[in-house]
């Protein structure tokens, strides 16, 4: 009898210890607050996360050619075309005049990398052209340095290394596909003496003298400021152009 009532009372025992340990062990999951292990460190939140930087609006060409120096010209002493490189350079397997022409013309054709075929809207002159590779078209349609190399030269060129004024002359910024016979006249004339015919181009075209003028730290005469000024009146909002 008296090992009956241990027995009994063992199980009893062994039942109030399994309860209290069940207690105990809901109070450490979902009863007091347990400590954390997290590793310590700074808080990361919104305000400190990296920022993407807001994209820079496009100066205006007024205010850029406002930071441009006005000097007389130099002398053309010692100007030659080899100055700025003999001919165009190759980017790839590719030369500048056919980069220049794919960019510039439409309904193209290639043979490799070279425009056989395609359809230019000229820029100075405003007409529709017809391009055929070959002697003819490359008569009829020309790569035009905007800023003119000689005037270049006599702008501070000079005193740019021969590989800048190499990248210089093949710059695209620098370089328009155009009407053959516009760029003849053209010739070394900046915006006091020639400006393109096609007038609705004209702010494109001194924005882009003043853009590739300011990248190359190369400077306008008082008469060459005065006149792009006087285009620029009539289009302020006008930006320059960047790299195409």
């Amino acid at each position: 009898m008296k090992q009956r009532r241990r027995r009994v009372l063992g199980v009893i025992l062994i039942a109030i210890a399994i309860a209290l340990m069940t207690v105990n062990s809901g109070q450490s999951q979902f009863g007091a607050p347990t400590t954390s292990t997290r590793p310590s460190g700074p808080n990361i939140t919104d305000a400190s996360l990296p920022k993407e930087n807001p994209p820079q609006p496009t100066p205006l060409a007024i205010v850029v050619l406002d930071t441009i120096a006005i000097k007389g010209r130099a002398p053309k002493t010692d100007y030659r075309r080899v100055q700025f490189g003999d001919g165009w350079i190759l980017v790839g397997n590719c030369d500048t005049r056919n980069i220049i022409l794919n960019r510039d013309l439409t309904d193209v054709t290639l043979t490799g990398c070279k425009v056989a075929t395609g359809k230019l809207t000229d820029p100075y002159t405003g007409k529709l052209i017809d391009f055929q590779r070959g002697p003819e078209g490359s008569t009829l349609i020309q790569i035009d340095h905007v800023v003119a190399l000689s005037n270049a030269w006599q702008t501070g060129a000079q005193l740019l290394t021969l590989q800048q004024r190499i990248a210089f002359a093949n710059d695209p910024l620098e370089l328009l596909a155009v009407d053959g016979n516009a760029n003849q006249a053209k010739g070394d004339g900046d915006a006091a003496t020639w400006l393109p015919a096609n007038k609705a181009f004209r702010c494109q075209y001194v924005a882009r003298q003043i853009a590739v003028k300011a990248k190359y730290s190369l400077w306008v005469t008082q008469a060459e400021k005065e006149a792009m000024q006087r285009v620029l009146r009539e289009c302020p909002e006008q930006t320059v152009p960047g790299v195409r």
